[in-house]
């Protein structure tokens, strides 16, 4: 880890070098991506992951459980939004919802028991705070009657600005919530204009600061760079505006237009986007601007303050990395409640039906709501080791990856090996006989050289469903 530090890239990498690695490229929350699930892949395959799961419990052999629960609702539409949601101002289909979520709920303690442990909860959408107060007192209680959180669990929920309230962050509190994220994406009055998302700087602070006097752990703020109106200069301003908001944590997207895959960006007009040279005028504002006003890079997207739990994960090399981006939780099975909500048991992921009457129809017919997903190989298993290495401690070194999957990483991986080399040539990675280390200047691109070990993505070269990773 003593390779990655915090230092811009600005000066170290060339704007031709840039271009060249502005491609698309996954995320990596999970090897293999969501876009190679298969439908051969149902309920019943979920079923028998959850009691290998519970054998292994039974033996004392399963860690804790991750849950998110994914509400879908909103009450107005973000024009940049490729989240699945349902727009509406009919509240009355809150509690609808929690019925179904009751459902799927029970067919989980049915298979797993009650009182499995959770180390980590988090509610997100659509958004969240949609649902009324007692509605999502309701949800809680359903969960704690369900599962039991483990003392230090960590209690998130993604919160709209434009709905919250003093008062609504008060009593999220008291149903346990110890960390909140607010989703601001630009300041800027035009910007926000052109995505149908006006809230003002003055109404986030006021929310900001309730949520730092109530103790909340941890404060994330959500920006994107590459929406359209957004200059490098006016997001300078963004930056500014957050980093005197002082957020604990900060997350950092790319804009990925694909407005034939996401009807909601085919209402922005492409001409009004900023061009490649500007986006990357905004990566090197943000970078510079948030290392500057003291955060640390934690890795691709996302920055905290030093003292912040994310923060001393990277310098103690602990990072982890789930369907939500990095997190300090060790790798463990994560349970996905709610329409299209994506999840992992075992050697298995899943993905529940994307539209609410389908998710219903199948809950109500006292089946789980699973459409897709896959079973890991021992390929998938070899190369999500390898991928989650670099993009969480930057480095992976041969001889542990060896003992674990019994392969000769040199051998197998000769190919990818070559593939490295213009890498290493820029100066984004050091490959030894030990080891391939991500460099300082690698650390901001880490995309770059995961998606070198993706077989999948090597093997079709279509990664136009994917964000550029600049």
């Amino acid at each position: 880890m003593n390779a990655v530090t915090d230092t811009p890239p600005s000066a170290l990498l060339s704007d031709e070098m840039l271009r060249k690695l502005d491609v698309p490229g996954p995320r990596y929350t999970s090897y293999p991506t969501a876009d190679r699930f298969v439908e051969a892949f149902g309920p019943g395959e979920y079923r028998q992951a959850l009691r290998q799961r519970a054998q292994g419990a039974a033996v004392g052999a399963s860690s804790a459980l991750s849950l998110y629960i994914h509400i879908p609702f909103c009450e107005a539409l973000c024009y940049y939004c490729a989240c699945n949601k349902i727009i509406t101002k009919h509240h009355s289909r809150g509690r609808e919802y929690l019925v179904d979520l009751e459902r799927e709920i029970a067919l989980h303690t049915a298979e797993l028991g009650f009182g499995q442990p959770v180390s980590q909860l988090h509610l997100g959408g659509g958004s969240p705070t949609f649902l009324a107060d007692d509605e999502l007192a309701d949800l809680m209680a359903m969960l704690q009657r369900a599962f039991k959180l483990q003392p230090g669990a960590e209690v998130s929920i993604e919160v709209d600005p434009r709905t919250a309230t003093r008062e609504r962050l008060r009593h999220l509190v008291t149903l346990g919530f110890n960390r909140i994220s607010f989703g601001i994406q630009d300041f800027d009055p035009e910007v926000q204009a052109a995505v149908h998302r006006v809230q003002s700087f003055e109404s986030v602070r006021e929310l900001v600061a309730e949520a730092r006097a109530l103790k909340f752990e941890s404060i994330n703020a959500d920006l994107i760079y590459g929406l359209p109106k957004q200059t490098p200069e006016s997001f300078r301003r963004t930056i500014a505006q957050v980093a005197e908001l002082r957020p604990t944590r900060i997350a950092l997207y790319a804009y990925a237009h694909l407005p034939q895959r996401f009807k909601p960006q085919r209402r922005i007009d492409a001409m009004a986007l900023p061009s490649a040279e500007q986006r990357i005028g905004m990566l090197r504002a943000g970078l510079a601007g948030f290392i500057g006003h003291g955060y640390t890079y934690i890795g691709m997207d996302h920055f905290a303050l030093p003292d912040d739990a994310l923060a001393v994960a990277k310098r103690q090399g602990r990072l982890h990395r789930n369907f939500q981006g990095y997190t300090t939780q060790p790798d463990c099975d994560l349970i996905s409640l709610g329409v299209s909500a994506i999840g992992r048991v075992g050697a298995t992921y899943s993905q529940n039906a994307k539209t609410l009457a389908e998710y219903h129809d199948a809950l109500a017919q006292g089946e789980f709501p699973i459409v897709r997903g896959l079973a890991l190989t021992r390929d998938d298993l070899l190369r999500r080791t390898v991928i989650m290495a670099l993009m969480c401690q930057g480095r992976v070194d041969y001889e542990s990856v060896e003992l674990a999957h019994l392969v000769k990483v040199r051998e197998v991986f000769a190919a990818e090996f070559e593939r490295l080399k213009p890498l290493e040539e820029m100066g984004l990675v050091e490959v030894t006989d030990q080891a391939i280390q991500v460099t300082a200047t690698g650390w901001f691109f880490v995309r770059a050289v995961a998606l070198v070990f993706d077989r999948h993505l090597q093997a079709d070269r279509v990664r136009e469903r994917f964000s550029r990773i600049i």
